[in-house]
């Protein structure tokens, strides 16, 4: 019998469906009125955990006014089509999630991949090690240039496991891609999996029919395979798996080699993403391959984390806002995003969980389609990671009492993971002070959900419009998040 998780579910009310096609404005008879808006409300120094707080009635109203803090949502203009939220399945939440009994472990499919949990929709992984990794490994035998002993025999103790338990939960069916962390020691320059190094020329085609190895494996463990990212963060030299291509050098090896191959192995189909690295540099990887049309012919868009404020500033959320300009047909997908410097004192820290909210409404807001969390489980440590690179994940596991330990984070993902669908479009929604942050999304089914984030020390009053003249006045709490549905 599953364990309840700590999440209410809320019913939505259902509202009429507009008819509309993507970044196109139209016209319909959408409205607001005689609908009511449920308010969940997620927030800190209380016990609101995505909680219903409120329940109004939508009324006819006047001119927006400079006093009011104001939220303008309009259904009649629609944007992006989006694919889904998740989180990575790595070695690291699989050996954790195995050390798990058998309640702890159905609570935490459950609480991420459940209707009445988070409901996540896509899930990320490894092609071969990671730094969240017990050690390095790969799918051959050191030099092997033909890949004759190709196994994933490592997954199945662990990974695979976990995985299927992951999409049976959600319903049999999710988005699921892969990315690799470095090609395997000798086709690298540096004889290394670790601290970079570059893909001998060489072995370009060999490394492209390991994708489609991994691929073919995967599925015929009954794991359909979305695509894969070319490589994971592909300008830094790190001290784990890692290897660098610069954006001439990944848009030759995608459109002579990766692309190429995974068609010859009637693997057309899967989508290919580019960069996959942070939001500083990504404008010059999207000219350097978009901007080649037999490279741009295999790239499905471009995959992005939020490490770029490393350095200190502000993240930059404007840079994929000019991608979605100049590439309006190439897609959005945020690939990556955890919480680093892992610290058992700060479970409840509440930026951690704002970090969250804010990218998500802000990369929406610009364009992106999909959005991927990094490992959904790790222990007690902030790992395993076989280098001592310990972060925080939404949920830990305590092994040594066999409990699950809920962060905030966990929630404010939820109120977009539970709200909003594969297939639903974003809707035009825009704030009147910055201390609100807003995003909203229509469903197939013509729900709707405004998700609003305030981060500042106060509680506000704020009106939502919907449409010219139908509004609902709400109160948030300071450093809260609140996701309205209608």
């Amino acid at each position: 019998m599953k364990r309840l998780i700590p999440v209410l579910t809320i019913a939505c009310i259902a509202c009429s469906q507009p008819n509309k096609t993507e970044n196109i404005n139209s016209k319909n008879e959408f409205t607001a009125e005689g609908k009511t808006a449920t308010v969940i409300t997620t927030a800190k120094d209380t016990d609101l955990r995505l909680s219903q707080t409120a329940k109004l009635d939508f009324q006819n109203t006047k001119q927006a006014l400079e006093t009011e803090n104001s939220i303008f949502v309009n259904p009649n203009n629609t944007f992006q089509t989006f694919i889904g939220i998740g989180g990575a399945i790595t070695d690291a939440s699989a050996e954790v999630f195995a050390k798990l009994s058998k309640d702890k472990q159905e609570e935490l499919i459950s609480a991420y991949f459940g209707k009445d949990g988070n409901n996540y929709s896509l899930i990320r992984t490894s092609i071969h090690s990671c730094d969240f990794s017990s050690g390095s490994y790969t799918y051959v035998e050191e030099g092997d240039k033909d890949l004759k002993t190709f196994s994933i025999d490592h997954d199945r103790q662990f990974r695979l496991p976990m995985i299927k338990k992951a999409i049976a939960e959600a319903g049999g069916s999710m988005l699921f891609y892969a990315s690799p962390w470095s090609p395997p020691a000798f086709m690298k320059d540096n004889k290394n999996m670790l601290q970079g190094g570059k893909l001998l020329p060489e072995y370009y085609n060999t490394w492209a029919k390991y994708y489609a190895k991994f691929i073919k494996a995967y599925e015929n463990e009954g794991i359909p395979v979305w695509g894969v990212t070319i490589q994971n963060e592909p300008m830094a030299v790190q001290r784990w798996e890692s290897c660098i291509y610069t954006a001439e050098e990944e848009r030759d090896f995608l459109k002579n080699h990766l692309g190429p191959v995974l068609e010859q192995e009637g693997l057309g189909d899967k989508n290919i993403v580019v960069w996959d690295h942070n939001r500083d540099l990504i404008t010059h990887r999207a000219n350097t391959i978009f901007d080649d049309a037999e490279a741009a012919k295999y790239a499905w868009g471009t995959g992005f984390h939020w490490y770029e404020t490393w350095r200190g500033g502000e993240p930059m959320f404007n840079n994929l806002q000019k991608i979605q300009e100049a590439y309006p047909n190439k897609k959005l997908l945020f690939t990556e995003g955890c919480n680093e410097a892992f610290d058992s004192l700060k479970y409840q820290y509440w930026p951690n969980a704002e970090r969250y909210g804010r990218s998500i409404i802000n990369d929406f807001n610009r364009g992106t389609v999909g959005w991927t969390d990094w490992n959904i489980l790790l222990d007690e440590t902030g790992g395993p990671n076989h280098v001592g690179n310990l972060c925080f994940s939404p949920i830990h596991a305590d092994t040594r009492t066999d409990s699950l330990i809920y962060t905030p984070s966990y929630y404010y993902l939820g109120h977009f993971s539970k709200f909003i669908h594969p297939g639903a479009k974003r809707v035009s929604t825009v704030s009147s002070v910055s201390l609100l942050e807003s995003t909203s999304f229509i469903n197939e089914d013509g729900k709707m959900a405004t998700v609003v984030l305030n981060r500042s020390e106060q509680a506000l009053n704020y009106q939502l419009y919907v449409g010219a003249n139908q509004a609902v006045s709400i109160n948030i709490p300071a450093r809260a998040i609140q996701t309205i549905t209608y």
